[in-house]
């Protein structure tokens, strides 16, 4: 190879872009869309458990009889000393 090389000019330049909050804030609005719509789903699911809640603690009864337990007595006992 020779140390001169015939190497015409560019005929068009490559500029890249400035960097730019542009791409991060669309992944935020994508991802805060995406959120969104499983939100909805979220927020229906959870309207469904309170109110499945709220109508179970209604059906129970408003007062109970009182009645005493009888626990049995158990003596315990140290385990033999070898």
């Amino acid at each position: 190879m020779s140390a001169e090389r015939d190497i015409p000019e560019p005929g068009e330049l490559v500029y890249a872009t400035p960097p730019s909050w542009g791409p991060a804030f669309f992944a935020l609005g994508a991802a805060l869309a995406v959120c969104g719509v499983f939100a909805e789903f979220m927020l229906a699911a959870l309207r469904s458990m309170v109110r499945g809640a709220r109508a179970s603690y209604y059906r129970l009864p408003r007062r109970q009889r009182v009645r005493g337990a009888v626990l049995p007595v158990e003596t315990i006992t140290a385990p033999p000393r070898d």
